[in-house]
């Protein structure tokens, strides 16, 4: 990674994945800060208020939350301007094709299916923070959309 501090922004309304997310950055000793928010119109307002050059570098976007679910976010984000290059990675429990699929075509950057382990979810969200850098926060071909741990 070749910037001194990644901010990054996690929407998940689940407290253990929150928790176990900033867990395992912590443990993964990597330069960044981590803002949570709970659900999709929470992230939107977020990401209003910050449009002034305070954006986080990464989204971690899940796709089931209450209020507005991550499909709308992802919808909403690539429609506006000031936006629409934020880099997405997909946080979920899915793994079901036709969804993938449809977050690739709607834009975002890399997809993950959240790991059961601890140690895989460390691994994963390293190598994702590596990957996005190295790509230069662009979506890769189809067939590395999928991260895996």
């Amino acid at each position: 990674m070749n910037k001194q501090n990644y901010n990054l922004l996690l929407a998940d309304d689940d407290e253990d994945d929150c928790a176990f997310f900033k867990e395992a950055l912590d443990e993964l000793a990597l330069p960044v800060s981590l803002v949570t928010v709970n659900d999709g119109v929470q992230l939107m307002d977020y990401l209003e208020t910050n449009f002034s050059g305070n954006l986080p570098d990464i989204l971690f976007l899940d796709l089931n939350m209450p209020r507005k679910n991550g499909h709308e976010c992802l919808a909403e984000i690539k429609d506006k301007e000031e936006l629409k290059n934020l880099p997405i990675i997909i946080f979920s429990t899915s793994l079901d094709t036709d969804i993938v699929d449809l977050m690739y075509e709607k834009g975002a950057t890399y997809y993950i299916r959240k790991p059961g382990e601890f140690s895989k979810l460390k691994k994963v969200i390293g190598n994702a923070l590596a990957i996005t850098s190295e790509n230069n926060f662009k979506q890769p071909i189809r067939a590395k959309f999928i991260l895996q741990p």
